[in-house]
């Protein structure tokens, strides 16, 4: 079979864009997953790689067989604004977040629009610090955006005002939604919603650090042994996504005011360390602030057990107490859901009598 010029050269476009795509998790074995996905030699994939090397579109480093490739920037910024001198988060977007973004999709940019400015106000009004610094990297791939101010910490702020447990309970709160220190000023749902709409966002503030991936259901805490100074937020989005932010505020809104009323609700998050799942308490932490929501999905990602007490109180008590919230499970195994059909029968023998 004998192949166009044309095809040949879609061809050497489709390998090129898979080791582009597949460098960051592949950076030492890229050549052999690539000679595995097209059947094609090591020498012809070292062609195409050269090539990309050449364009500045990936790097290498390291000897022959220990070569490692990553993506190059194409874009590195940053610059540092000070608060106390009336930073805002429109102007700084309109005179340089937007620059270095103007050549991407109207729908990319919509959504780092949203994020960005967000993220900055958040630090301005809520950090108590002086300066927040602004850091962008751009590859052929992805954009990311590291926002830092040197403030009180957000999850220590929201832990000590909203009189929450620790930090890692501030955590839970936030990806509720709705959770805010400032009613007058701020719905509560700026980071509920930049949250989703990235392919990653992680905040590191204190000895906590929380983390959301696009692809994964859960929200994660996870201890951090270095104290950090005040927030750092990361950003991180595909340069040719079809995501659109208006998908991502339809998942959670309805209604003729486009209300806030649905949320999810990551289980996981109530543990600490190895703990189960039993206890009332821990029941309650959960869906504190849920009744705010016309509907509440329960994400039992990563939880293998639960206990009766724990149920009682959500799918029982909680339900009993906030009819008008619409209640759903996912992700629940067996056992799970074997103790949360129990706590519903015995609503449903309750409403019977």
């Amino acid at each position: 079979m004998v192949l166009t010029m044309s095809k040949l050269r879609k061809k050497g476009e489709e390998i090129a864009r898979f080791i582009l795509e597949n460098v960051e998790k592949n950076p030492k074995g890229i050549c052999r997953l690539t000679s595995q996905r097209f059947g094609i030699s090591t020498q012809a994939i070292n062609y195409h790689i050269t090539r990309l090397i050449e364009a500045n579109l990936l790097a290498a480093t390291g000897a022959t067989r220990n070569r490692y490739y990553r993506l190059c920037p194409l874009t590195e910024w940053r610059k540092s604004y000070r608060i106390a001198a009336g930073a805002e988060e429109y102007v700084v977007w309109k005179n340089d977040v937007s620059m270095i973004l103007d050549k991407l999709p109207e729908n990319v940019v919509n959504i780092w629009h949203y994020g960005f400015t967000e993220m900055f106000n958040n630090a301005i009004d809520h950090s108590a610090g002086t300066d927040i610094s602004v850091y962008i990297r751009k590859d052929a791939l992805n954009i990311e955006m590291a926002l830092h101010d040197n403030g009180v910490g957000i999850f220590k702020k929201l832990q000590k005002e909203l009189g929450l447990e620790d930090e890692r309970h501030a955590i839970l709160e936030l990806t509720k939604g709705k959770l805010t220190t400032d009613a007058k000023r701020h719905t509560g749902e700026g980071i509920f919603f930049t949250s989703r709409m990235f392919d990653s966002f992680d905040i590191l503030s204190g000895g906590v650090f929380f983390t959301h991936k696009f692809d994964e259901a859960n929200d994660w805490a996870l201890e951090n042994n270095i104290l950090s100074v005040g927030t750092t937020v990361w950003m991180k989005l595909g340069n040719n996504t079809a995501r659109t932010a208006k998908k991502i505020f339809d998942k959670f809104t309805s209604g003729e005011d486009y209300g806030f009323n649905k949320t999810i609700v990551p289980v996981e998050l109530a543990r600490y360390g190895n703990d189960n799942l039993l206890s009332r308490s821990q029941a309650k932490r959960l869906t504190a602030g849920v009744e705010r929501f016309k509907a509440a999905v329960f994400d039992f990602k990563g939880i293998e057990f639960i206990g009766p007490a724990f149920a009682d109180e959500i799918f029982r008590i909680f339900a009993r107490e906030h009819p008008g919230v619409e209640m759903s499970c996912v992700n629940a195994n067996k056992d799970v859901e074997a103790m949360i059909n129990k706590a519903k029968a015995d609503a449903d023998a309750d409403a019977s009598v």
